[in-house]
């Protein structure tokens, strides 16, 4: 099994006859994805690589079924087209866009927590079971099928584990981007959930980076709730005090979200801690096999 997303999975692409969602409609079928839409206003009727275009994702989602939407659209048009999919009755959302307003952010997640949806995102990478269906940017160049439920609030660097990961022969149930903003539609605290209720996850991997909170309140589920081994990589041990790393969800305040009150809330919970991102196959195949 999986989480989010599996090969059952019908998937719409809102913003899909633009050139981002165009390159990724032909990437995901590549991949085997089941998509069943495209969704780009004014457009309904025509095709994008095989697949019908709606006007609409209410249309969309009454003619095809679809139960998770993707959707490559501006910054500033992510709330109004979160809201649509929530209103069509899609399960699950993944939005990438990077610079969403934070107040539309707090928004947007206000919304799908009332309706029970799950939100990943916004300025993420997205999802993906290895070897069944993905919706983003991770590819099969870094991502093979396994045992380990991987989350990540960086893109690029979640690039760089699951790579070193393929090549020491180590794979995914599911990959969650959860992205790098401070207002973020699913947490880490949420995928360990997840990850706890699917049997085929046998461990988990926490990627994570200084800023925000997730790290220290993932730590107080996994002491509290979590049965499963769990690994986790937090980078940023030698930025300076102050200094941004870039995402906007990496500030540190004080002493909140500082890389050692990270290491400190994880190994108090029993957290299994790479130094290196090499050391990660190694922890994951001593605490799985």
């Amino acid at each position: 099994m999986t989480i989010l997303i599996d090969r059952n999975s019908r998937v719409l692409v809102q913003g899909a006859t633009g050139p981002m969602g165009s390159y990724q409609v032909q990437e995901m079928l590549a991949y085997g994805t089941n998509v069943v839409a495209g969704i780009s206003p004014g457009k309904g009727g025509s095709t994008v690589h095989g697949v019908p275009v709606f006007d609409t994702v209410q249309r969309a989602a009454a003619e095809t079924g679809a139960d998770v939407a993707i959707m490559y659209v501006a910054a500033p048009r992510a709330r109004d087209a979160v809201y649509e999919a929530v209103a069509a009755g899609i399960r699950v959302i993944v939005c990438v866009a990077e610079y969403v307003p934070v107040h539309d952010a707090i928004e947007i997640k206000r919304k799908v927590r009332e309706t029970g949806v799950h939100l990943i995102g916004p300025n993420c990478s997205g999802l993906i079971s290895p070897g069944q269906a993905k919706a983003g940017f991770y590819c099969d160049e870094v991502c093979m099928p396994g045992p380990v439920g991987v989350m990540s609030k960086s893109g690029t660097l979640s690039y760089a584990v699951l790579a070193e990961m393929k090549r020491r022969g180590v794979g995914a149930t599911t990959v969650v981007g959860v992205g790098g903003d401070e207002i973020k539609g699913t947490t880490f605290r949420d995928c360990i959930e997840l990850f706890e209720a699917d049997p085929e996850t046998g461990a988990m991997l926490i990627i994570g980076e200084i800023g925000g909170r997730d790290e220290e309140e993932a730590a107080e589920y996994i002491k509290a709730q979590a049965s499963k081994p769990i690994v986790a990589y937090v980078s940023g041990r030698s930025i300076p005090p102050g200094l941004s790393i870039g995402h906007a969800g990496a500030m540190v305040v004080g002493n909140k979200g500082t890389y050692q009150a990270k290491i400190d809330a994880l190994k108090g919970a029993g957290v299994l801690m790479a130094d290196t991102i090499e050391d990660i196959p190694h922890l994951l195949r001593s605490c799985h096999g």
